[in-house]
């Protein structure tokens, strides 16, 4: 539910002492700046400072117990779908293997796995690259509660691996790359960064340097329009490089992308003045990335029409774009839904209510959009067979 920084609840003690840590790291690189620093910079303090940001400490972030809840921890029938897809690709590639960026609890990764097994496509491994020692040790523990039998073909990785052949997976990563801020002043771009002002961060701007300025000025040449003045949004200067990277990894196959997010046109309307920035704390979402510092998720909407200029520009090919509902569903969740020998029985009711969760437009099923890239493979993806939105990228 939306809340307002009042209504947050209380952190613990434990946690206020926490927060006060990352507090004076970031204010100590405040200091070494001169007192400003971008809203770039603060956010990748505060979400992967080591052993402080809220990604590379060791809270509880996902489920009912953390922040927020992803599709994955919602219902099994996210990670089987998304699995029929990996099947079909790897019928395609033959030898192959996939590769999870950022795996969270583990869920994901198990529940897809269970489901390739089923299939009888379980790839040779499945790789994990993730930054946090504490997720790490959760995901372990997940396969070895609930699926000790396919650890063994799970492998985890500190960087990207090379000449990788196979599918490449990332659900909401994009949205946690730390993002620029910025203001239209008139005919001037200011950027917005964080100085510490009468005992807590506040935002504070100057003008844009010379690199977010150009940006949002390339920004506007693709709107075909000038922002107005006041607006505010943000701009990722690290998408490019995130892509390219990834794309560099990859020989052969597929990379799917699943977040929350708009073709351009769409995530820089001119009523959208605020931008999209999104904190989540205890299950309630608000826009202060200021408060809980270190404890609460801060994520910024996706560009898709960004998500897929990078990877043409890197050499790879945009074979589909599509919302989170009409992928489900071109992937056959329908059949899912049907009660299966190996199912551990969840009721018929509950697994309808999941479905409507993940596809109803008032849920996850609009707001969340799934994006494919693809190198040196050309057969079409069950997922974008449904409704293909690449056109409006």
């Amino acid at each position: 539910m939306s809340a307002s920084p009042q209504t947050l609840p209380s952190p613990s003690a434990e946690e206020r002492a926490h927060s006060e840590a990352l507090i004076g790291h970031i204010r100590d690189e405040l200091d070494r700046a001169g007192g400003w620093i971008s809203f770039e910079r603060y956010m990748e303090l505060a979400l992967y400072a080591p052993g402080l940001g809220y990604y590379s400490a060791g809270a509880r972030k996902l489920g009912p117990a953390g922040d927020f809840v992803t599709a994955p921890e919602s219902s099994a029938l996210f990670s089987r779908c998304v699995a029929n897809q990996c099947a079909e690709i790897l019928k395609v590639l033959g030898t192959a293997d996939l590769l999870e960026l950022g795996a969270g609890s583990g869920v994901m990764a198990q529940d897809l796995l269970l489901e390739l097994e089923a299939q009888g496509q379980l790839p040779e491994h499945y790789f994990i690259l993730e930054v946090s020692a504490d997720l790490r040790d959760r995901q372990r523990a997940t396969f070895q509660e609930r699926a000790p039998h396919l650890l063994e073909r799970v492998r985890w990785l500190d960087e990207l691996p090379v000449e990788f052949t196979g599918v490449i997976l990332a659900n909401e990563v994009l949205d946690a790359l730390p993002v620029q801020r910025f203001r239209i002043r008139g005919d001037q771009v200011h950027a917005l960064g964080v100085a510490w002002e009468l005992g807590q961060f506040e935002s504070s701007e100057i003008q844009a340097p010379a690199e977010l300025e150009h940006a949002v000025r390339a920004l506007e040449t693709s709107l075909d329009e000038r922002l107005p003045n006041g607006y505010v949004s943000e701009i990722n200067l690290r998408m490019t490089p995130f892509i390219a990277g990834i794309a560099a990894a990859l020989k052969r196959g597929v990379i799917l992308f699943v977040d929350y997010g708009l073709p351009r046109a769409q995530y820089y309307r001119s009523e959208r003045n605020q931008g999209t920035l999104l904190c989540h704390y205890r299950h309630r979402f608000h826009d202060d990335p200021f408060i809980n510092v270190g404890l609460q998720d801060i994520g910024a909407w996706v560009d898709f029409t960004h998500v897929a200029e990078a990877a043409v520009a890197a050499g790879l090919g945009v074979a589909g774009f599509t919302t989170q509902a009409h992928f489900l569903i071109g992937n056959g969740i329908e059949r899912f839904l049907m009660p299966r020998d190996d199912d551990n029985l969840v009721p018929q009711v509950q697994l309808a209510r999941q479905a409507m969760l993940l596809t109803l437009p008032g849920e996850m099923g609009e707001r969340f959009k799934v994006i494919g890239l693809t190198r040196n493979y050309d057969v079409p993806l069950a997922g974008f067979g449904i409704r293909d939105l690449a056109a409006s990228l």
